[in-house]
């Protein structure tokens, strides 16, 4: 079986194994709780594997891979981040979000402030984010499909689009728990079985990573399919056909080291042992420091790391793909279980990527010329394992993409349709059960195709870097109104929303600017690509010193709020039952 085969084989059968999960998820949804919370009838075991299958992105899969290749030991902050993210959500919101009674977060904005104003204002948050976070799953998807077929850009995120969308629409968060349940598992074995044989292969082989600059393992023939502008990093001869420095040449050329431009459909042709020239969007490195701490080549690393760090442990509360599912446990309880559960699923999976990262920086180096470093993943079982074996793994790798991309997407499209379902199509409490399902429906497909729309112009940036910024964004807005809202009974509704106006604005900005004009040079390039270190301490000031000045505000029935959100699970059932 050709390598394309069989990766369209095992796309079909994951898009099909999805929509059937979602089928059976149909059978089980009967009420207008069923697709908004499955009922919060879900156990803490599946509940953690399907905050798995919906957590572990684009970003977690391909992402982190490339990102090490790239740019080394500094990068390993993002697993130990977004594992560590769901501690501090253990630690602070996880049971009392769930005690809330809320559907969404705008609803525990209202519970808690009793503002319409303020849950308008996280409804926005909530699309904003949910969107940002959508795009690099999409071109995720599109990346996987054309590395692996050859397929054109566009398809891949029109099949996560077509999937999703059947699976959500026919069942909601009941039919999607199963699908990603099912997801996590297939993304686990994906990534482990093929790490076992390549392991295997690199031990028999002895194949450590040389010192100097990244070289060619083996001869490899690479094809620009834009014009691209590389740095070479020392001066060597390399056989290139086509637009070089804006001359046409065929053969071997002598290139001096600095910035040379390769123009589209340029063929670089990398004898075994030729020094890799890297796009100028990333480091070009000696594997001495690649392999170091602060050595990413980054500017201003010692900041950049610790805004990362940041922006991840603090964004995860912030995410609203991953919040719902807290709303879907049967109590507090069984909320702080599932987080658990989830820390340990993640920390098994996180091993992984990064293991693929380091053969990369052996075996796929050319992916440094091109910048398609997320590539790593898909790129590396053909690569070392020759022959039929190495299609079957290329094959199962690809099949843990395509779920990847599909379990991330499908919760996503489930938190903004819930969103738009309410706030924009429509909330009165009186509609019929169907009217409200259709809403959601209508509210599933904008939640998708919007940006896979923004997709398709967009500039290829790295998925795990740009889901990065929508951790930022989360971080700066919903981190502060949770654990404020949470915890401190002053906040009022005029701070909060003084906040993540403020949060919101300077956040989304500071994302806006790094994926439109890239990153500056210096302490702005450095601040504006990692806001979290200056936007989440800003966030909670506005928040704190606006509630001191309004203190007349604090809802004057903020005892029994609070009592609901903190109470022994026992206590809130009783009060429940009363109010009733």
């Amino acid at each position: 079986m050709s390598g394309s085969g069989a990766a369209v084989a095992a796309v079909a059968v994951v898009a099909t194994a999805t929509v059937i999960a979602g089928t059976f998820g149909l059978r089980r949804a009967r009420t207008t709780r069923d697709f908004y919370v499955a009922s919060r009838a879900v156990t803490p075991r599946w509940n953690a594997a399907a905050i798995g299958g919906e957590y572990l992105s684009a970003a977690s899969f391909l992402g982190i891979a490339g990102l090490v290749l790239a740019f080394g030991f500094d990068v390993l902050w993002y697993p130990v981040g977004y594992t560590a993210g769901y501690v501090v959500l253990l630690v602070l919101v996880a049971a009392p979000l769930r005690r809330s009674g809320a559907y969404t977060l705008p609803d525990f904005a209202e519970i808690r402030l009793g503002s319409l104003v303020v849950r308008r204002t996280a409804s926005v948050l909530v699309v904003l984010i949910g969107w940002l976070y959508l795009v690099p799953q999409l071109q995720g998807a599109s990346l996987t499909l054309a590395t692996q077929t050859g397929a054109p850009t566009w398809l891949g995120g029109l099949v996560v689009c077509v999937v999703v969308l059947t699976a959500v629409a026919v069942g909601g968060m009941r039919s999607i728990t199963f699908a990603q349940a099912m997801q996590f598992w297939l993304k686990f074995l994906a990534l482990l079985i093929p790490a076992i044989v390549l392991l295997i292969a690199w031990e028999q082989r002895h194949a450590g990573i040389a010192v100097g600059y990244p070289c060619s393992a083996v001869r490899t023939v690479v094809t620009m399919s834009a014009d691209t502008t590389v740095r070479m990093p020392v001066a060597e001869s390399l056989t290139v056909d086509g637009r070089l420095d804006g001359s046409v040449v065929r053969g071997p050329t002598s290139l001096d080291v600095g910035q040379h431009r390769l123009g589209a459909g340029a063929v670089v042709t990398l004898q075994r042992g030729d020094v890799i020239p890297v796009i100028t969007s990333l480091p070009a490195q000696r594997n001495e420091s690649w392999a170091k701490p602060l050595g990413s080549g980054k500017q201003h690393p010692l900041y950049a790391s610790l805004s990362l760090i940041l922006a991840i442990c603090l964004g995860t509360m912030g995410l609203p793909h991953v919040l719902v599912r807290f709303y879907t446990n049967p109590d507090g309880r069984d909320t702080r279980r599932t987080t658990f559960v989830v820390v340990v699923l993640l920390s098994s999976f996180y091993l992984l990527p990064t293991l693929y990262g380091v053969f990369g920086r052996h075996y796929v180096p050319d992916l440094l010329l091109t910048g398609h470093t997320d590539a790593t993943v898909l790129l590396l079982p053909q690569r070392m394992i020759s022959g039929e074996a190495g299609v079957l793994l290329g094959a199962l790798v690809t099949a843990g993409a395509f779920a990847a991309f599909l379990s991330t997407a499908s919760g996503l499209t489930v938190s903004v349709a819930g969103v738009l379902s309410q706030e924009v199509l429509g909330r009165r409490r009186d509609r019929h059960r169907a009217q409200r399902i259709r809403s959601f429906r209508v509210g599933a497909i904008a939640a998708i195709v919007v940006p896979y729309l923004l997709s398709l112009p967009s500039e290829h940036l790295g998925l795990a870097a740009v889901v990065g910024l929508a951790f930022a964004v989360a971080a700066a807005t919903f981190c502060p109104l949770l654990v404020l809202g949470v915890w401190w009974r002053r906040l009022t509704s005029v701070a909060a929303m003084a906040g993540l106006v403020t949060g919101g604005v300077l956040a989304t900005t500071a994302v806006l600017v790094t994926i439109v004009a890239g990153v500056a040079k210096g302490w702005p390039g450095a601040l504006l690509e990692q806001p979290a270190a200056w936007a989440v301490p800003l966030t909670f000031l506005v928040m704190i010193t606006v509630s001191l000045l309004t203190r007349h505000r604090v809802r004057p029935d903020i005892g029994q709020v609070m009592v609901r959100l903190h109470a022994p699970e026992e206590v809130v059932a009783e009060i429940n039952s009363l109010d009733r």
